[in-house]
C-alpha cells in the first residue's frame, strides 16, 4: 500500500489520456485533485467522476500556455489549499510537421504548452513545497524527449526540454525534500495515438520496433505516477522512467 498522508495534488491535462488516469489514480489513494485542463468541460468531467466514485477533487480550467493564466490560477488556489503537495505537469499536444513545412506557430505553441508551462507552474507551486520541507514533481514527458521523431521537432524539443528541466530542479529542490522526476512514455493508447492504433497498417509498423508488442494503457503511466508521488519514493529523484514496452532500451 501507497501512503500519501492526505496530500493535495493538482495535475495538468487531467481531462483526458494520461493526465486523467493520474489524477484518478492519485483520488483513489485518498489525495485531493486538482484537475487542470484548458476545457472546463474536460477537467470538470474528471473532477466529477472523482467525486462519484467518493473522493476529493476540483476542477480548474486554465490555458496552460498562458502564464499569467497560470499565474493568476496558482494564487486564488493556493489560498483555497494552504499547500499543493503534488505537481504533475502532464498537458501537451503535437502540431507535426517535417521541419520546413513547421510554422511559427506550431512551433511556439507546442513549446509554450509542453514545456513552458511546466515552468510555470512550478515556479509558483514549488515554494510553498520547499518551506513545507515536503513536496512532489513529476513531468510527463516521451521517449520523443529521448531519441527524437521525425516530424516532430517541436514536441520532441519540448519533452527533452522537461527532461532537462526535471534534472535541474531535482538538484535545485533535493535540500528541501523536494522531489522531481520524470516519466517518459511510449506508445501510449490515448486519444493523441488514436489516429494510428486504429489503423492496423500503421500500428503495425510502430509495433514493429515495441519489444512487447503491444500498446501500452494510460493505467501503465499512472500506476508509476502514483508511486512516484507517494511517501514511499522519498529517496528518488533526478531520474527519466521510461514507459515503452522496450522500445529504447
Amino acid at each position: 500500500m501507497l501512503t500519501f498522508n492526505s496530500r493535495t495534488a493538482l495535475v495538468t491535462g487531467a481531462g483526458r489520456g494520461i493526465g486523467k488516469a493520474i489524477a484518478e489514480t492519485l483520488a483513489l489513494q485518498g489525495v485531493t485533485v486538482i484537475c487542470v485542463s484548458k476545457s472546463a468541460d474536460s477537467c470538470g468531467a474528471t473532477a466529477a467522476a472523482i467525486i462519484a466514485a467518493g473522493g476529493r477533487a476540483k476542477a480548474c480550467a486554465v490555458d496552460v500556455a498562458d502564464g499569467a493564466a497560470v499565474a493568476a490560477a496558482a494564487t486564488a488556489l493556493l489560498a483555497e489549499f494552504p499547500i499543493i503537495d503534488i505537481l504533475v505537469n502532464t498537458a501537451g499536444i503535437t502540431r507535426d510537421g517535417l521541419l520546413f513545412r513547421m510554422g511559427d506557430a506550431d512551433w511556439n505553441d507546442v513549446i509554450a504548452t509542453n514545456l513552458t508551462s511546466c515552468f510555470h507552474w512550478t515556479k509558483h507551486l514549488a515554494r510553498p513545497m520547499t518551506r513545507a520541507r515536503w513536496g512532489r514533481i513529476l513531468n510527463i514527458s516521451s521517449v520523443s524527449g529521448l531519441v527524437g521523431n521525425a516530424g516532430q521537432a517541436n514536441y520532441s524539443a519540448a519533452k527533452a526540454g522537461m527532461i532537462g528541466l526535471t534534472k535541474s530542479l531535482a538538484k535545485e529542490f533535493a535540500s528541501r525534500n523536494v522531489t522531481v522526476n520524470a516519466i517518459a512514455p511510449g506508445f501510449i493508447r490515448t486519444d493523441m495515438t488514436a489516429d494510428f492504433v486504429g489503423n492496423p497498417e500503421a500500428a503495425a509498423k510502430v509495433l514493429e520496433h515495441v519489444p512487447l508488442r503491444r500498446f501500452g494503457e494510460a493505467s501503465d503511466i499512472a500506476t508509476l505516477a502514483a508511486y512516484i508521488c507517494s511517501e514511499q519514493a522519498g529517496y528518488v529523484t533526478g531520474q527519466v522512467f521510461t514507459v515503452d514496452g522496450g522500445m529504447t532500451m
